[in-house]
């Protein structure tokens, strides 16, 4: 039974649409008279959007009734329209409200005009599942995207894979500023817990994408828009709870506009979970705030957003037969045994960080075809993990052997904390042209991060500390990245669109000083990327467009690359090189829309997880040589009636690495074409959504994860089994409460069909860790609106 709602959300596919008289409504979208493609009508409260062709023409088939239309093109206008026949409806957003939720973000994202790969994840969405777990567990349904979370239950240490490339891969950038780690190249959503409560939409792009700021994407981009101004003031209080001790609560308001000119809103969080793990317990504390300033052609926002977060260590996994004897939810963090012999776990093996952002971005609007942004960006990060070690010896840790009862004592049980100081700071920029017939944007970013690295002994068992605390090992790494790239869109004929992008990003990183592992790492690393990218997009008619692209990528190697080198004596990690070529048909009618993707992902030298892992549960890196992902992905939003909707994706793949060699067994030898780790082939998701009545919605949510390897060479011992999780999630809107404006309810049962699963692991010279994910839990939660 535990496949039948998959089955079944296969199935319904295959429904026709009830039969109802339908009218067409169509137009055309203007500004300044000009006519605009790409851009976005929908229906408000509604699924179904379509997009203006080159022409600016739209065109959509409604059944008789009342709609409230929204056509948005960086400016957003509504329009009510009572459809009783056939109607033409002309819209000019020549002197429309302007929308924050487009211009900060219009130089790196992309629309259903350009030859990419995306998905857009909205507010809407966000809100019907936001109950304290996690962005990446919130994007779980989306194509090609794996997650998976250490604590088992979605909130602390969470991940996504993305066409089998890991986080470290994934280019993410906040309002445009890049947000991924300078030197781990990963994004730690932990640190800003409750950040999908002030996430405005999600833009995902698959593959090299656009140029972006930040890291190189080679795999996918991740564009984040924060909360838009507000016009109207409001007020709202969220908690929720569930399994594991897990609740979540969040205060947000808004003054609205005020003297035509101003908005202040902000939000406070607090999550906290027991999690599915022993002792994997979260607490998470954030906060938002943001000021606005809207004049004319004028947008400003001064942001500030942060957290701090404190985890109880669940990154060590566990092996089969733990599970075996002491159950897939044991953790053996911290473990230690006292002198009587007792085994006992540290209770404050914990993992501490405190991450605050500051934004200030001004988009400043000259006239028809000119506009710019610019923006100014500071962070500011601090944190430990403390942790238990058993019988280490003294001299590793700055501590000097002692004599006791006649004997020399070299080794001690004690507890250190490894710390990271860091700042980051910067500046992106970019101005755009645009007319009817062409659409440039001349950007860039300039960002150094400047970050120390030390660790503390804070107690020994049998040894004397340090006094005071002198750090036992400190170094620090400067790293700097600039980039510049000229992008344009340009309408060769009224059906053919060519788009070109051009990126030159140059990255100097340095460092030197004592780690825990070794007495010094030097790195002096300099690199010079350029980045070219081409496409063309056709519409062959109002339904069916198709577009082709070839990218080119290049990334360099993060800091536990050279350090994991550097200790095992290897040679130092070279940068990799990526040419995504992508292939795709785009349908979109009144009811339907489907998006078919086939890419060829060429690699040389790609940074393949080896399948270990380092003291903090990094997964560790290698040159693999030359390789490859070839995949086929196919999403599609099928409309059937008032009371059901169908979101299908599936994901069919094969990543390979060509000629690996690796040593085995003591020599080097070759294992032939191999799959690349933590790349499954096969990767489906659905969503049924059912509104049988006004303001209720009943949400059938379904993903399949094919088997994957957590080693490269194919060993029948590190293979992650194939699995299917469903989920339920309702929302019920009472409107005009009383007292309230608005009362939001949410219910969200995951895993309904209690799968024991495992979504993560790893493989080290045949030893094996394994991450099993929650049983059936669920979340509810209720939101009041003044």
């Amino acid at each position: 039974m535990k496949h039948v709602l998959f089955v079944l959300g296969l199935c319904l596919i295959s429904l026709p649409a009830l039969a109802q008289e339908n009218f067409t409504l169509s137009g055309i979208v203007t500004s300044e008279k000009e006519p605009l493609p790409g851009a976005s009508v929908g229906l408000k409260n509604r699924k179904e959007t379509t997009f203006t062709n080159f022409e600016g023409k739209y065109s959509l088939k409604l059944p008789k009734g009342n709609y409230t239309l929204i056509f948005s093109y960086g400016n957003q206008k509504e329009i009510e329209v009572v459809l009783t026949e056939d109607q033409t409806l002309d819209v000019d957003l020549t002197n429309a409200h302007e929308a924050l939720d487009e211009v900060f973000l219009s130089s790196i994202r992309v629309d259903a005009t350009s030859p990419i790969t995306f998905s857009n994840l909205s507010n809407e969405e966000i809100e019907e599942r936001n109950l304290g777990q996690d962005i990446p567990v919130l994007m779980n349904y989306l194509p090609s995207v794996v997650t998976t979370t250490d604590a088992g239950n979605g909130v602390g240490y969470t991940s996504l894979r993305v066409r089998g490339s890991d986080a470290t891969r994934t280019n993410v950038t906040i309002n445009g500023i890049p947000y991924n780690d300078s030197e781990s190249q990963g994004s730690f959503w932990v640190n800003l817990g409750d950040i999908a409560s002030s996430t405005e939409n999600i833009q995902l792009q698959r593959g090299v994408g656009t140029s972006t700021n930040g890291a190189g994407a080679f795999g996918a981009s991740l564009n984040i828009l924060t909360d838009r101004y507000r016009e109207e003031a409001y007020a709202e209080v969220a908690n929720s709870y569930g399994s594991y001790s897990t609740r979540k609560h969040t205060a947000k308001f808004s003054t609205g506009l005020f003297n035509n000119h101003w908005e202040f809103s902000g939000r406070a969080s607090q999550i906290k979970s027991d999690g599915y793990i022993d002792r994997a317990a979260s607490e998470l504390k954030s906060y938002f705030l943001q000021g606005a300033y809207i004049d004319g052609g004028t947008l400003v926002k001064a942001v500030m957003f942060g957290g701090k977060e404190r985890t109880y260590q669940a990154w060590y996994g566990v092996t089969q037969k733990e599970i075996d004897s002491l159950g897939r939810t044991y953790n053996p963090a911290g473990k230690y045994t006292d002198e009587n012999g007792n085994e006992k776990f540290y209770d404050n093996q914990t993992d501490n960080y405190q991450q605050d952002h500051y934004q200030l971005l001004w988009n400043q609007t000259y006239n028809k075809n000119w506009s710019s942004n610019l923006a100014f960006h500071y962070t500011r990060g601090k944190g430990y993990y403390e942790e238990y070690e058993v019988n280490k010896a003294l001299n590793n840790f700055g501590l000097e052997p002692f004599t006791a009862n006649g004997e020399e004592v070299t080794k001690s049980d004690l507890v250190n904390t490894s710390w990271l100081d860091n700042h980051f700071y910067g500046t992106t920029f970019s101005a755009n042209y645009q007319n009817s017939n062409v659409d440039v944007v001349l950007g860039g970013g300039w960002n150094r991060y400047d970050g120390d690295h030390f660790g503390e002994v804070i107690y020994t068992r049998f040894a004397q500390n340090n006094d005071p605390y002198e750090p036992f090992y400190k170094n620090n790494a400067v790293k700097t990245d600039f980039n510049v790239y000229a992008k344009a869109t340009v309408s060769i004929t009224d059906k053919l669109a060519a788009f070109g992008d051009l990126q030159l990003r140059t990255i100097n990183y340095e460092g030197d000083g004592p780690t825990q592992k070794i007495d010094n790492f030097p790195i002096n690393a300099n690199f010079t990327f350029f980045n070219p990218k081409g496409g063309l997009t056709y519409q062959i008619n109002r339904e069916n467009q198709l577009y082709g692209s070839v990218a080119v990528a290049h990334r360099e190697p993060a800091r536990s690359d050279y350090e994991d080198a550097f200790v095992s004596g290897e040679k130092a990690p070279t940068e990799e090189q990526l040419i995504d070529y992508e292939l795709g048909w785009r349908f979109k009618s009144n009811k339907t829309q489907v998006n078919t993707n086939l890419y060829y992902m060429s690699y040389n030298d790609q940074l393949v997880l080896t399948g270990e892992i380092d003291d903090e549960g990094a997964a560790l890196r290698k040159n693999s040589g030359e390789s490859y992902r070839l995949g086929l992905e196919i999403d599609a939003n099928i409309y059937v009636n008032e009371y059901l909707t169908l979101r299908p994706n599936i994901a069919i793949s094969q990543n390979k690495n060509q000629d690996f060699v690796a040593d085995y067994e003591g020599e080097q030898k070759n294992f032939g074409d191999t799959d690349i780790t933590f790349s499954p082939n096969l990767v489906a998701g659905n969503m049924i959504q059912i509104t049988p009545f006004k303001n209720f919605k009943l949400n059938l949510l379904t993903k399949f994860v094919g088997d994957q390897y957590m080693s490269n060479l194919e060993l029948e011992g590190s293979k992650l089994k194939a699995y299917v999780v469903n989920d339920i999630n309702i929302q019920y809107v009472w409107q005009n409460a009383p007292l309230f404006k608005e009362v939001l309810f949410t219910g969200l049962v995951n895993n309904v069909f209690d799968e024991k699963y495992i979504s993560n692991g790893y493989y080290d010279s045949g030893y094996v860790g394994y991450y099993p994910q929650a049983t059936i839990n669920f979340l509810a939660g209720m939101t009041l609106k003044f």
